[in-house]
């Protein structure tokens, strides 16, 4: 079944990006020459933004690797719901992007709306498909 691989790909390879973004985030904290300034900055602004979009990456790629397994749990009778809720899901990753596309590029807030409808809407979609059509008999060892 391919349904879910790629949320699990993707959430992985976005996982280890928004990992790195962490470590230059250790950086800018405590070796960067003007670190006193990013400290001082540390509950508004940029410094602030930059976090969330740590924490929003790196649970939204946690969110795609769960979801790959949920889909993959589920019966072939639900081929087209699935396909939508693994789309939505790689969808929502739009949220921790836009998110550093604001900070870096000064881009519309839109995408990280978009990222979140999206996320909310695969999360709502497979909890409901996970209790409606939950196949023990669909992965094989």
């Amino acid at each position: 079944m391919k349904t879910g691989r790629y949320n699990v790909g993707v959430g992985l390879l976005v996982m280890a990006g928004f990992m790195a973004y962490g470590f230059l985030l250790i950086y800018l904290r405590d070796f960067a020459p003007d670190k006193a300034a990013w400290v001082d900055s540390y509950s508004v602004g940029k410094h602030f933004e930059a976090r969330l979009a740590h924490v929003h990456g790196n649970l939204f790629a946690l969110l795609n690797l769960a979801l790959g397994f949920v889909l993959a749990r589920l019966g072939a009778a639900t081929d087209g719901a699935r396909k939508v809720t693994a789309w939505l899901g790689l969808a929502g990753l739009l949220m921790p992007v836009g998110i550093l596309g604001e900070l870096y590029l000064g881009l519309s807030p839109v995408f990280v709306l978009l990222g979140a409808v999206a996320m909310t809407a695969s999360v709502v979609m497979s909890g409901v498909l996970a209790l409606r059509h939950w196949s023990d008999a669909a992965v094989t060892s």
